[in-house]
């Protein structure tokens, strides 16, 4: 006699995202994305884990330039707006959130990041850089990367 399987059924807000990753470098893109998947994240009652990539720049540190201390510095820039967003809201709506670095270029930082915080959804801004309309974007790279849904915020 074969066993039945239970049905699945669909149960309202509780199918979506559990992490919602956006990186964050300081661009107004960026914050852009930071305040959409701050809205995502409470809707959805996910973590919302927010990401900056430490640039590693060997060229500039060869030259003498305090590199190591300026991505520092900018992490904590960012933490401080973070928590300063989040305090200013917390009577509105709270959002679980956290923040992380990760050192690399910004593409394989959020790769590491999606995938060591098992990320359920990704956020990213658009680029601001002419360039990327000729080389592609960490946004447009992530997409095409299919591991993850990816939103690019303008």
């Amino acid at each position: 006699m074969a066993e039945q399987q239970p049905s699945h059924r669909f149960e309202r807000g509780t199918d979506g995202p559990k992490v919602i990753v956006v990186g964050v470098d300081g661009s107004d893109s960026s914050l852009r994305a930071a305040s959409y998947a701050g809205g995502l994240a409470r809707r959805q009652h996910s973590l919302l884990a927010v990401v900056y990539v430490q640039p590693v720049m060997a060229a500039g540190a060869a030259l003498g330039a305090p590199v190591a201390e300026t991505t520092d510095q900018i992490a904590e820039d960012l933490v401080t707006q973070i928590r300063d967003a989040a305090e200013r809201v917390k009577d509105i709506f709270a959002v679980r959130w956290e923040f992380h670095t990760f050192r690399g270029d910004p593409y394989n930082g959020l790769v590491t990041a999606a995938d060591e915080l098992k990320a359920d959804a990704v956020v990213v801004g658009a680029s601001e850089q002419a360039g990327h309309r000729i080389i592609g974007s960490v946004a447009i790279r992530l997409v095409k990367a299919g591991r993850w849904p990816v939103t690019v915020v303008p």
